[in-house]
């Protein structure tokens, strides 16, 4: 597990494709914990991304862990893919077709960190019953499928309610946000209970990456 240290993921939606693995070396040089990889199937979500090849060949620029989020309709078809490709999270949506609890199994079976994602408007509370199961909840604060959108302010009183229940529950629980995360929003998320920020634009587009990093993590000097 990573721990209750505010933990930044940037995302390479928002990186130069072009060239992947300097900007993915750039944001780890800058004190990235995870990269965060947005996979999109174009049926779940209206867009299609990378694949286990992409994900495999950046790889070998890094040994930052890899924060894989699974936006397609059956993950479960996809895990050992993403876990051959070196994968240390594997996150997928609650609303998946197929059981959520044999995605989860087969997400653990190889070793790998589990997470189960929401979209805006499930009910928070569809979490509730997995929350022993899996190490880590994405409550989406855009809707999922494209980059750039504006944070949905009522995400705010759902992660406070996910936090409240992972403390009533004792569980070991990381809550990730992404979506709109910049600085901010940033604060906002993390007075709630937020331990894992996923920011695209915020870094990727910053002229000086490390110290958006420094004050996303809350830290102001």
């Amino acid at each position: 597990m990573l721990g209750r240290e505010v933990k930044i993921a940037p995302s390479v939606l928002a990186s130069d494709f072009g060239r992947l693995g300097d900007e993915v070396c750039r944001v780890v040089e800058a004190g990235a914990d995870l990269i965060h990889f947005d996979v999109m199937d174009g049926h779940f979500v209206p867009n299609l991304t990378m694949g286990p090849q992409l994900i495999e060949s950046v790889k070998r620029y890094t040994d930052c862990p890899f924060d894989v989020h699974l936006m397609i309709a059956n993950p479960q078809n996809y895990i050992n893919d993403f876990a051959d490709a070196g994968a240390d999270f594997i996150t997928f949506h609650i609303e998946i077709e197929g059981s959520v609890e044999n995605t989860v199994n087969l997400i653990k079976a190889r070793q790998i960190n589990a997470g189960i994602a929401i979209r805006p408007k499930t009910p928070i509370s569809a979490l509730f019953p997995y929350l022993a199961d899996v190490d880590l909840v994405l409550p989406m604060s855009v809707e999922p499928g494209f980059g750039g959108q504006k944070f949905i302010m009522s995400t705010l009183d759902r992660i406070d309610s996910l936090r409240k229940k992972i403390l009533e529950s004792d569980c070991d629980v990381l809550i990730e946000v992404d979506g709109g995360i910049n600085l901010e929003t940033a604060p906002l998320v993390l007075d709630r209970g937020a331990t894992v920020l996923v920011a695209g634009t915020a870094i990727f587009n910053s002229e000086n990456p490390r110290e958006t990093i420094r004050q996303l993590r809350g830290r102001v000097s």
